[in-house]
């Protein structure tokens, strides 16, 4: 990508994207709670960069099975988001907030893929929600697709929608804590290659 590189994120841009994470996080949880009536919390382990050519490792390789919500974003800061859980991650999220209603057939039915497709809608609106005010620029959140598929396809599906990749990813690691009980998930923001410097300096750290 013309005139990035790794090496110019510091540690200051990263702790900031993580409060950026966690400051969604804490608004998502708070919507979830909301719709399923139990106390949901939520917490942002990490934030790290991760060249586009390595997700599909990150993720398992690229015909490990999971559940892959994807969206554009639209505004000032153009680029994709997908958020990824594991099959079983998204069946045991699914039991902390449907209970007894969840099947333990791997398959999922019309009523858990219609609430893991609410939960992704709430993530990704609470993630750009909070980057737009902690910037002052104007995101617009396409409606989300979500697919129950191969890591490959989905990154690819994901791709087909736009023409320009980025070299890079932010992958924001996000943690869903009910009692004991934790369940992960992983955020990727993709901005359009002539957005990260714009991102960045709104973020008021400058590449």
């Amino acid at each position: 990508m013309m005139g990035f590189s790794f090496d110019k994120i510091k540690d200051l841009q990263i702790d900031i994207l993580k409060e950026v994470g966690n400051i969604g996080a804490g608004h998502a949880a708070t919507a979830l709670s909301t719709m399923i009536q139990k106390q949901i919390d939520m917490n942002v382990p990490n934030v790290k960069l991760i060249p586009f050519s390595e997700i599909e490792d990150f993720l398992g390789g690229e015909d490990k099975v999971v559940v892959g919500i994807f969206l554009r974003v639209e505004g000032d800061i153009p680029g994709n988001m997908f958020f990824v859980m594991t099959v079983d991650s998204a069946k045991q999220l699914l039991k902390r907030m449907m209970g007894d209603a969840v099947s333990s057939d791997p398959e999922f039915s019309e009523i858990e893929f219609s609430a893991l497709h609410e939960v992704g809608n709430i993530l990704a609106g609470s993630y750009l929600s909070s980057l737009a005010d902690f910037t002052n620029l104007k995101l617009y959140p396409t409606v989300p697709s979500m697919a129950i598929d191969m890591v490959g396809a989905i990154i690819s599906f994901g791709l087909l929608q736009v023409s320009q990749i980025s070299d890079v990813a932010i992958l924001i690691n996000t943690t869903f804590l009910e009692g004991e009980h934790f369940i992960e998930g992983h955020f990727f923001l993709i901005p359009d290659p002539e957005a990260f410097d714009r991102l960045f300096s709104a973020l008021g750290v400058p590449l």
